[in-house]
């Protein structure tokens, strides 16, 4: 008995944590593996009065209509004497020692979530009663099947009750107790009708039939009992309840279970079964199947359980574990959080992870495009040649080769670079702070604390922010530094000399034909040109050392230089 009951405590305290955790059933949950018992008939087929027999104690609403309107798991617990008390999950420190409580606690409870409607919800009411009176069983009371919807009801509550009931007896780990009035027609029960449906070899199914003191005169039910009418794999049991008279008289559950076995042992039809009639033979019977079913089950409840368990920890693991009060634990969570982050942004820059090939699009293509459009045909035109050098020339005609002209044309068409440059450093920018957005977001450590994200992220763009400015700086130096100082070399290899062909007597003359003119801008942009050849291949460096070499070596030093000045006063983070 020792074993029977810690295997069915083990499984009610299950059900009670399924059902806090939010498990009502369904498919591949935790209840849907637990053996349990079903109560299933029609309306008004003495379904309540079965389960306040079996309890002994008066305690379940009454009335017309649908009464039951929510599951009512009840979870029977036998004690070595001591007061019968009951206990409801949804007010787990409070104790009713008057049953009659019991049943205002049911109704407002059901009130509670259905509101006072006539509607019905599939979240069960979990109702423990500790008492050294009943065995150790655990039986869900399921809303009264019915043909009818009435005033007040939806109109698919017929369909809705049958399909509430139905999702609880099709489950392979449940037994049904179907219970039929004796009065009626066996073939016209709605309990074994739905039972045969969902059970056609009976394997699962307890027979009950009630009102057998109600049937007409010289019928009896011994075709159903002794199973000739419709055979089950278990007996059927036979059960006398209270009769309406003396519910209303206020008769005790105790008078009237001495009633029921006084009317199974004399009476001449019932008599030889009377060892295997009435309420207590059927909470025995259900008590003893429970507990055989439950050893069959316990490998695949096991399983169930480890793999709920390896879920839950994996869900823990992915929103994080609990964190210590000190600072000093919070400051390894923070810091360890903070390593996490920054090894998904160094990913996404290595190529770990999406993102990074988009820098290299900046300067294998963004960079060209930008260069290749610049106004070089119009700032070089033999016009605009003409006029710069001109000006340059002044009074005095050039001598030999307009030098002045040279560096003003150069250093105009150098000037045109700084904008490609720029273009660079906040393309590359604004894929990095891309960069810090996305790698906050998958950092899974970091998910549950959003004032901390909302901190790095602001920390890492300040950061980002530097680093731009230095490599605005950077670039703009190497553009400049091209102007500084021009490579003689290649002007050394120019040919200075007069043009073939060519009718001036001098250089005053030479100076603004056309041939020389183009001569001119043909020099220079051939300059440009490598010029630009050069920034290709430099001005992407200088982008990667000041911008992406330095986010991944110092991103966050803004953000650990701020924690280490909040360590003195705490953090608020992890309260976020």
């Amino acid at each position: 008995m020792a074993t029977m009951e810690s295997l069915i405590g083990l499984v009610n305290r299950i059900q009670r944590a399924c059902t806090v955790l939010g498990d009502h059933g369904g498919e591949g949950s935790l209840w849907e593996a637990l053996p349990s018992v079903a109560v299933v008939g029609g309306q008004s087929s003495g379904k309540s009065s079965v389960l306040e027999s079996v309890v002994g104690r008066d305690f379940l609403p009454r009335g017309s209509g649908i009464v039951t309107r929510r599951p009512l798991v009840l979870q029977l617990h036998k004690t070595e004497g001591g007061i019968e008390y009951a206990e409801f999950l949804h007010a787990p420190k409070k104790r009713f020692t008057d049953f009659a409580s019991v049943r205002k606690e049911i109704s407002d409870e059901t009130d509670r979530i259905t509101g006072q409607s006539k509607q019905i919800s599939n979240v069960p009411i979990h109702l423990s009663i500790y008492s050294p009176n009943v065995v150790n069983l655990t039986l869900i009371d399921l809303p009264g099947l019915t043909k009818v919807a009435v005033e007040g009801q939806s109109e698919t509550i017929v369909e809705d009750i049958e399909m509430m009931v139905r999702s609880y007896v099709e489950k392979p780990n449940s037994i049904i107790l179907a219970i039929s009035p004796a009065n009626q027609d066996i073939a016209t029960s709605d309990a074994i009708k739905l039972a045969k449906e969902v059970d056609p070899t009976g394997e699962r199914t307890f027979g009950v039939l009630t009102k057998l003191d109600l049937m007409d005169k010289g019928t009896n039910a011994l075709d159903v009992l002794e199973g000739r009418a419709y055979r089950l794999m278990h007996p059927w049991v036979g059960i006398v309840n209270r009769s309406q008279a003396e519910i209303n008289k206020n008769v005790d559950m105790s008078s009237a279970r001495q009633k029921e076995i006084e009317y199974f042992e004399s009476s001449p039809e019932y008599g030889h079964l009377s060892h295997k009639m009435g309420s207590e033979f059927l909470a025995k019977l259900l008590s003893e199947h429970l507990e055989r079913v439950i050893r069959q089950r316990i490998p695949s409840i096991i399983a169930m359980i480890n793999k709920t368990i390896d879920e839950l920890n994996a869900e823990l693991d992915r929103i994080g574990r609990p964190i210590g009060v000190d600072g000093g634990a919070q400051l390894y969570t923070i810091l360890e959080m903070c390593r996490a982050f920054d090894r998904v942004f160094k990913e996404h820059l290595d190529g770990g992870r999406p993102g990074g090939d988009k820098i290299y699009g900046v300067f294998d293509h963004q960079l060209p495009a930008a260069l290749k459009k610049l106004p070089f045909d119009r700032h070089l035109s033999q016009s605009n040649v003409k006029k710069v050098i001109s000006e340059a020339d002044g009074y005095q005609p050039h001598l030999i080769a307009p030098e002045q002209g040279y560096r003003r044309l150069i250093d105009g068409s150098l000037g045109y670079f700084k904008g490609p440059a720029e273009a660079s450093v906040d393309a590359v920018h604004f894929i990095l702070k891309e960069l810090v957005r996305k790698s906050i977001a998958e950092t899974e450590e970091l998910k549950r604390f959003p004032t901390l994200q909302s901190d790095i992220a602001a920390s890492a763009n300040e950061a980002l922010e530097k680093f731009r400015d230095e490599s605005r700086r950077t670039v703009l130096r190497l553009v400049e530094m091209e102007s500084s100082y021009l490579t003689v070399e290649f002007f050394r290899k120019i040919n200075t000399e007069p043009e073939k062909n060519n009718n001036a007597s001098g250089p005053a003359a030479d100076r603004y034909t056309d041939n020389h003119l183009r001569r001119i801008g043909t020099n220079v942009s051939a300059y440009i040109q490598m010029v630009c050849d050069t920034l290709k291949n430099s001005l992407p460096k200088a982008v990667v050392h000041c911008q992406v070499r330095e986010a991944k070596r110092s991103l966050l030093h803004l953000f650990y230089a701020q924690i280490g000045r909040r360590e003195v006063y705490g953090f608020d983070y992890i309260n976020a």
